[in-house]
């Protein structure tokens, strides 16, 4: 049984913002965080090989630096670890990723048990399309949004989160899930963990590798591939100082309202 988890080094939100003059960023001057949600996913993961023990097996599509990250997952409990990365896939958006991602875990193999999980969204993007779009093209039943999950042999009992309430469904493996925080708390990198995490290497797939098959398409992968169209970048203009208002509570409110008069706010 495994499962298996899709990661993404994202921009750090506390860093600065770079664009190339295509319209993408330049994520190799900007410092860089793993996604939350898929911590959260990868979470999911560890927890299925504590109690029934599945195989843990993370993947990523980006640049070489990311082996670090995918490094920490392995530290945190991952049993392997898969990059997939070659300049034929740079620039995809979410269709053209969810094509390369899709690839990749065909050629790692779904079995009858197996899992396939992500986080909800990736923070730089916030389109929550690839893992639906993974499910689509592999072909996978797919539950989203899920904050409590439950596994009784082939049958995945899922909470699904919605923004006026919940739907519990399931769904027979394989399939793919993802992941909201309300579902776990991701845990740490162990101290065992962190010693043997460069014991063995990580495996890449480049576009060699997963050049056969049907889903590896230069006219569908890459920025030449993807059909969503960058108009403009730009980092959004630091706002005003903020102001605190000293005193009580009621001494604060009264000063309010007095500058929001002055200002005919109100």
């Amino acid at each position: 049984m495994k499962a298996i988890v899709c990661v993404k080094q994202v921009p750090d939100t506390a860093g600065k913002v770079a664009v190339k003059p295509d319209g993408t960023m330049d994520r190799s001057s900007m410092p860089t965080i793993t996604n939350p949600d898929d911590l959260c996913a990868l979470e999911a993961a560890l927890t299925l090989k504590d109690q029934f023990g599945y195989r843990v097996i993370v993947l990523s599509m980006g640049p070489f630096s990311a082996a670090g990250m995918l490094r920490e997952m392995k530290a945190m409990g991952a049993d392997d670890a898969v990059l997939v990365s070659g300049r034929e896939f740079g620039g995809s958006d979410t269709f053209a990723t969810s094509q390369i991602l899709a690839a990749a875990i065909r050629q790692i193999g779904l079995e009858d048990r197996d899992i396939v999980l992500c986080g909800r969204q990736a923070i730089d993007g916030d389109t929550a399309q690839v893992g639906p779009q993974i499910a689509e093209k592999l072909g996978l039943p797919q539950i989203t949004y899920v904050s409590e999950l439950k596994i009784d042999g082939s049958t995945v009992t899922c909470k699904r989160e919605l923004e006026d309430g919940y739907m519990v469904l399931q769904a027979q493996t394989p399939c793919l899930l993802t992941c909201v925080k309300a579902l776990n708390t991701p845990r740490y990198m162990t101290v065992r963990g962190i010693l043997e995490c460069d014991r063995e290497p990580i495996t890449v797939m480049d576009y060699a590798c997963l050049a056969g098959d049907p889903l590896i398409d230069p006219s569908t992968i890459g920025l030449k591939g993807s059909p969503t169209n960058v108009f403009r970048s730009f980092s959004p203009p630091a706002g005003a100082p903020g102001r605190m208002l000293d005193g009580s509570p009621r001494d604060a409110v009264t000063e309010l309202f007095a500058i929001f008069r002055a200002k005919h706010l109100v």
